[in-house]
């Protein structure tokens, strides 16, 4: 398994990191430790989760998967696992106690609150990356960062990172930090794949000119990539099935997602990944890990069966003829996701 630095800090991780956004959801505890466990196995040794998981948000399920990755936790050497999570930041969903958007700034106070409680779920007494789920530009970084930075200094977090952000709050926070003498983002979590690659934009060269590294989110296009939307399936059980079917703001995530043009693109990515011997998981998660600014690439998983094809990129590095292949069904469905 390949591993990459994140950021300037001293924590190297493996090149995968396995989510775990739809444990306590879509996926039991038993299923979510055995995942866990195979990802060990095969080399992976970065787990991400959040406050607010599993997915869809919900009061009922709120800091259920934080729960269930601690009780695995406990079954292992703590030393080696790189373990990520988030505070929710205005978020548009549940946190533990049904505390709703919009009671969940990135204050003093609420940052506080949130990381002795996911600490306590966890199992642990420290996070190695602690980040904000969602930017709060409502409120002034410098009581972001310096709570986040009284954290590291306590030992309660290694290093911090954010997530969703924008360019602008990107290098708010960096001027931030540097004005302040803080501890800076060292992450950016934001969503990147084949089907979205808005943030070679602008934000690839922030991270390359800072030393910030993506560890992007959902590289498969929210399970579109992997091709079960096709022809207008809605497979029993997917996320997007279950988003499509609540209605309201979750289905038109959903849509953002799966529509024409995504489809397409898609279906022109299976060929490329067909005529280079691979499947489109193993091509979409390969090519998102190459990238010079991406220390890891979040995947995730709701049945055992998928991880074989991600765990096949671990070590692919796509030839320099696949990726002008790649290129050229970006340009012909330029924006897929919109």
């Amino acid at each position: 398994m390949q591993t990459h630095r994140l950021g300037k800090s001293a924590i190297v991780v493996s090149k995968i990191c396995m989510g775990t956004m739809t444990f306590g959801s879509q996926v039991d505890e038993a299923a979510s430790h055995r995942i866990l466990d195979m990802s060990l196995e095969a080399g992976i040794n970065f787990f991400d989760a959040a406050e607010n998981y599993p997915v869809p948000p919900s009061e009922e399920w709120a800091g259920r998967t934080e729960e269930i990755v601690g009780r695995w936790l406990k079954t292992k050497r703590r030393d080696e696992v790189i373990l990520a999570t988030k505070v929710c930041g205005p978020s548009h969903g549940w946190i533990k106690g049904a505390v709703r958007a919009g009671m969940t700034a990135l204050d003093r106070h609420n940052i506080t609150r949130a990381v002795e409680a996911s600490l306590t779920r966890l199992g642990t007494d420290y996070i190695d990356l602690y980040q904000t789920h969602w930017p709060d530009h409502g409120v002034a970084y410098d009581e972001t960062l310096e709570t986040l930075d009284d954290l590291i200094r306590e030992g309660k977090v290694r290093v911090i990172g954010c997530s969703n952000e924008t360019t602008w709050g990107l290098m708010k926070s960096v001027a931030t930090s540097e004005r302040l003498g803080v501890a800076r983002y060292q992450t950016i979590q934001n969503n990147f794949s084949l089907n979205n690659r808005r943030f070679e934009d602008e934000l690839a060269q922030a991270c390359r000119q800072e030393g910030i590294s993506l560890i992007p989110y959902s590289p498969l296009a929210g399970g579109v990539l992997s091709g079960k939307y096709q022809g207008g399936a809605r497979p029993d059980g997917a996320r997007f099935s279950r988003y499509l079917a609540l209605g309201g703001r979750q289905a038109v995530m959903a849509q953002r997602f799966i529509n024409d043009k995504s489809l397409a693109a898609t279906e022109r990515f299976a060929a490329v990944a067909a005529e280079a011997g691979m499947s489109l998981v193993t091509l979409a998660t390969a090519w998102s890990k190459q990238h010079d600014f991406v220390a890891s690439t979040i995947v995730g998983v709701s049945k055992e069966d998928q991880l074989p094809d991600i765990f096949a990129a671990a070590d692919v590095t796509l030839s320099p003829e696949v990726l002008s292949k790649i290129d050229a069904v970006s340009k012909e469905f330029m924006y897929p996701m919109g």
